[in-house]
């Protein structure tokens, strides 16, 4: 691939293999096509909702960031894979998601993303000694920053937004059959994105597939676990409905069972007890944010994964450690 980072090359076909890759690195997947189908689901899923900004936004956000790895004249590497690009598209999704399509909303996702790869860097910096990155959490404190300053700023309107209350009792009306079964293990997967969508699901794991067939199953594996342990402990049925105990252990289950660790049995028994801790986490993470009206986003992944890999066990790593 040509090494030249300067801005006009983001006209390039490699620019545009990059961009996609970044899509891709949510997953921890390299690969354009993969990222090209994942963009696509998020389109599908946005318009299907009459959200079609969030698709829009996952665009813009993955673009700026990586722009900003150019300018910032970053590591080539980590730009051919894709490592620009990852948190900024998470950033994108995000904002529109939750605050109103307004211009004021569109800069602040502009101003985030571009944040969000300087912070990774740093980030980085600072966790390499452990033998671990960053991950998701530059999106993560980035976004609760933005949605935490709505709350005062009026006009940054977020109309989608929880409003803030203190846990209570809930009453379940989880339909539990096949199809409903079906549609909340493949929102698990689909809510990476923050997309609520059963097809987008679908074309995550299709995406997934051509990329590392061990991530798809492990997407699969990690929805199905997270969707069994979120009924059995009676969690909040429109939490588990909407797939939202699912995403962050879907993130956990590919990041321990087969992106850093080899595939093998022994992993594959770490893999699960780290999706089941993640239930918990969320669950936890999910009781401590709802006073506050805000979203937990990727932060239980994040949490359950820096557990599980700063032991640095001895169960077959992978290079990317």
């Amino acid at each position: 691939m040509n090494k030249n980072y300067s801005l006009p090359s983001i006209l390039s076909r490699d620019f545009w293999k990059i961009i996609l890759r970044g899509v891709s690195q949510v997953m921890f997947q390299e690969n354009c096509w993969g990222g090209a189908l994942i963009l696509a689901g998020i389109f599908w899923g946005s318009y299907s909702s009459g959200f079609g900004e969030v698709a829009w936004g996952a665009l813009i956000g993955s673009i700026v960031s990586t722009l900003t790895g150019y300018i910032l004249k970053l590591s080539p590497e980590e730009g051919d894979m894709g490592l620009w690009g990852y948190n900024g598209v998470l950033v994108g999704c995000a904002m529109p998601t939750f605050l109103g399509a307004t211009p004021l909303m569109w800069l602040t996702l502009t101003l985030f993303a571009a944040t969000s790869t300087w912070v990774m860097v740093g980030m980085n910096n600072i966790l390499k000694r452990f033998k671990v990155t960053a991950y998701t959490f530059p999106f993560v404190l980035l976004t609760l920053f933005v949605l935490l300053a709505t709350r005062v700023m009026h006009g940054l309107p977020a109309p989608y937004l929880s409003i803030p209350e203190l846990p209570g009792p809930f009453s379940s009306t989880l339909q539990i059959d096949a199809l409903s079964l079906t549609q909340y293990w493949l929102k698990g997967i689909s809510q990476v994105f923050l997309i609520n969508s059963a097809i987008t699901g679908i074309i995550f794991i299709f995406a997934l597939w051509i990329c590392n067939k061990w991530a798809a199953i492990w997407a699969c594996i990690s929805s199905a676990i997270a969707l069994g342990i979120a009924i059995m402990l009676e969690c909040d049925s429109h939490y588990i409905a909407n797939g939202l105990f699912g995403f962050s252990p879907v993130l956990t289950g590919i990041a321990v069972g087969c992106t850093f660790y080899k595939v093998n049995w022994r992993t594959a028994i770490y893999a699960i007890i780290a999706i089941v801790i993640t239930v918990y986490i969320q669950a936890a993470m999910d009781t401590m944010v709802v006073p506050w009206g805000l979203p937990t986003l990727t932060a239980p992944f994040c949490i359950t994964t820096w557990l599980f890999m700063l032991p640095q066990l001895k169960l077959n790593k992978c290079n990317r450690i």
